[in-house]
């Protein structure tokens, strides 16, 4: 499913440079896909936490994981000769600049960046969030929704570069997200889920995916999506536990979701460069499958050749970690009153 949200992010970019020349639907809401980013890193690392486990390992772990790549792609697009500021340049490379309202700043140099800035802010809070019960999960989560639902009705006394900063890229406003994940795993750690198959949650964000768009104002950005990416998720963690079919977890599907972090810091790259040397418009849909195809090439090597060794020396790890089939007891209910 990461590798959908990335694929998604990626043909936002391509409609945005105009090398998408049909219909504009399947990406025009594209950036939904940092969402569901978002949601998922709040699930993931409260279904992973384990009791005990101090601060500073949480934290060297995650910096294992995003850094390395961060770093690269950071290199390639300051040598690149991006247009940027010493100081726009530091705050990218220190993952501050979604803290910047300015979008020289925030979209400075590698743009898909700025989303690993809001990362390590829910990152560095997890620790002392992942404290916290929850011991009801659905009202915790339905007090994240009405606060999601609220920040864009906020926003509208704000001018218009403001507003956009606040509702898209401010990460304690995207923390709303990040919190609203790990409700939504304590729901399904608890046995309190819905029973929502997979199906009908895929069918339900498909339609709020469409329809969002239409929605006034700063409302697509997030709001018009949350509700179904928030069930969306544990739909699929369900379905992995209760081994209910889904296509999520075939042998391709799992590799696009192993590179899928890798391609989403490089798809931008691709594309630039091949702007800036390529008459790109001549041919845009020949251009933009080009594109994918370099972007796929290039995320595999920046995985193997990166991601890989350097997450492997930070943890001190063998080997990396092998995909392994999901399972009920990789999740232990959050107490044993839900036992």
């Amino acid at each position: 499913m990461r590798f959908i949200a990335a694929f998604i992010v990626f043909g936002f970019h391509i409609n945005a440079a105009g090398l998408w020349p049909y219909l504009d639907v399947p990406f025009r809401q594209g950036a939904t896909g940092v969402s569901f980013f978002f949601i998922l890193s709040g699930f993931v690392l409260t279904w992973s936490a384990r009791q005990g486990t101090p601060a500073s390992t949480v934290w060297r772990r995650r910096a294992a994981k995003i850094f390395p790549n961060h770093v690269v792609t950071w290199l390639v697009v300051l040598v690149a000769g991006a247009a940027v500021t010493p100081a726009a340049a530091l705050a990218n490379l220190s993952l501050a600049q979604a803290w910047f309202p300015a979008e020289s700043v925030y979209f400075g140099l590698n743009t898909p960046a700025w989303s690993l800035s809001c990362e390590m802010a829910f990152y560095l809070a997890f620790p002392l969030l992942i404290k916290w019960r929850m011991r009801r999960p659905w009202l915790v989560a339905s007090a994240m929704v009405i606060a999601i639902l609220t920040v864009p009705a906020i926003a509208l006394s704000m001018p218009g570069a403001i507003e956009y900063w606040f509702v898209f890229v401010f990460p304690p406003v995207r923390a709303l997200e990040f919190v609203l994940g790990m409700a939504m795993a304590r729901v399904v750690q608890q046995g309190k889920w819905i029973g929502l198959g997979l199906w009908p949650a895929t069918a339900l964000f498909v339609v709020a995916y469409v329809g969002s768009w239409y929605l006034p104002a700063s409302f697509p950005y997030v709001a018009g999506t949350v509700i179904p990416l928030a069930l969306l998720i544990p739909a699929a963690a369900v379905a992995d536990l209760t081994g209910a079919w889904s296509p999520w977890r075939s042998k391709w599907m799992v590799w696009l979701g192993t590179v899928s972090f890798a391609f989403y810091m490089v798809h931008q790259i691709v594309i630039r460069v091949s702007e800036k040397l390529l008459d790109v418009h001549a041919h845009p849909l020949l251009s933009a499958l080009g594109m994918l195809a370099v972007s796929m090439v290039a995320s595999w090597l920046l995985y193997r050749l990166v991601e890989v060794p350097a997450e492997r020396f930070v943890r001190g790890t063998p080997r990396p970690a092998r995909i392994r089939p999901a399972s009920a007891r990789t999740a232990p209910p959050a107490d044993r009153r839900a036992a």
